[in-house]
């Protein structure tokens, strides 16, 4: 085991069970930080594997989750904010 594979453990061990427990739990609002720091922790596991394993194809799902998690954000967003579909947020919805 070599510095990069103790780096990804210490990311999984530490910052990604609180992320999933502040993602479980809590207001809304809460769970959307939490669900959007675990995203940022598993983009940084995604990043340090390949360094550790030494293959480079390992990173693509490191871009892959760059991509797709700020549109799931979104998606939680649109659905956690109870309006229905079709409808447009107006200025004194705020």
């Amino acid at each position: 085991m070599n510095a990069w594979a103790v780096a990804a453990l210490v990311l999984l061990a530490v910052p990604a069970p609180a992320c999933l427990w502040v993602a479980s739990r809590g207001t809304p609002v809460h769970r959307l930080v939490g669900a959007s720091l675990l995203s940022s922790v598993a983009g940084a596991v995604f990043l340090v594997l390949p360094q550790a394993y030494g293959r480079s194809s390992y990173q693509d799902l490191a871009l892959v989750l760059g991509v797709l998690a700020p549109a799931g954000t979104l998606v939680f967003t649109r659905f956690v904010s109870g309006r229905p579909h079709g409808t447009r947020a107006s200025a004194t919805d705020t």
